[in-house]
């Protein structure tokens, strides 16, 4: 892993220490690149991160899956992300396609997740207007802490029922049937989930994008080309204007860029 992007005194020192590719970091190294920011004088604020893979002609998926166009070094980012988080957010398409599991609890991290006042492992928190849900998942009957729904008021209230049965808190986050996702960060934070990460899908990054509550893309920039008609990291609604984002690091492993932007 060697650190492109900002340049500082150890840039260079990172790299030689392991040749031209650099040499791999450790977890707390990682930890440390992408930690959160302090509170500000007003106190803690939610912070939502987040975390996508794109080919270099803006393929998010190959096939319906991300797993082909990653790499390990971006999965062990991504399992930093997660350990780093109070709460991941992810889409029910996403949840159903990419056969997700509760978030595990990490011993590299126990300490740190203790010190910071956050329980053993991040909640996965599911966006879902239908509920359309498998609940006899692992992800709802055995998590390591209980699997928040997002969804809203009219959602179907069976489902909302089938969905608490189950062992998940459902969470109202929207007057209507779907979720605002304004009301969501807040609904979140309001649980105390401060450090917030979603890690998609497409249509829910954008209907974040959108909702301007963004404040933070973490890219990994695959070296592949699939052409096809895959679907962009975000998707969804488009922005008045394009907004621009700033440029916060960039590392590389094995030709894979590692970008972090935040909100301008």
């Amino acid at each position: 892993m060697r650190r492109l992007f900002p340049v500082t005194d150890v840039t260079d020192e990172t790299a030689a220490a392991g040749g031209p590719a650099g040499r791999e970091w450790s977890l707390a190294e990682l930890a440390a690149a992408y930690a959160y920011p302090e509170p500000g004088p007003e106190g803690p604020a939610p912070w939502l991160r987040g975390n996508m893979v794109s080919t270099l002609d803006g393929a998010a998926q190959h096939e319906g899956r991300s797993q082909p166009i990653s790499c390990p070094a971006d999965m062990r980012i991504f399992g930093v992300l997660r350990a780093l988080a109070d709460v991941v957010v992810v889409g029910a398409e996403t949840v159903r396609r990419e056969g997700y599991r509760p978030a595990r609890a990490r011993a590299e991290f126990a300490a740190a997740r203790e010190a910071a006042g956050q329980g053993p492992a991040p909640a996965i928190a599911v966006v879902s207007a239908s509920l359309d849900l498998d609940f006899s998942l692992p992800l709802f009957t055995s998590p390591l802490v209980p699997t928040l729904v997002l969804t809203g008021a009219a959602a179907d209230p069976q489902r909302r029922a089938a969905a608490e049965k189950a062992g998940a808190r459902v969470v109202v986050a929207g007057e209507g049937a779907g979720v605002d996702p304004g009301r969501a960060v807040r609904s979140l934070a309001e649980l105390g989930h401060i450090r917030l990460l979603t890690e998609g899908g497409p249509r829910l990054l954008g209907r974040l994008i959108a909702a301007d509550v963004l404040d933070e893309l973490c890219l990994t920039v695959a070296p592949m080309v699939t052409a096809g008609d895959a679907q962009r990291i975000a998707g969804g609604p488009s922005v008045t204007l394009p907004r621009r984002m700033t440029l916060s690091s960039v590392l590389e492993e094995d030709g894979f860029l590692f970008t972090r932007y935040r909100r301008a």
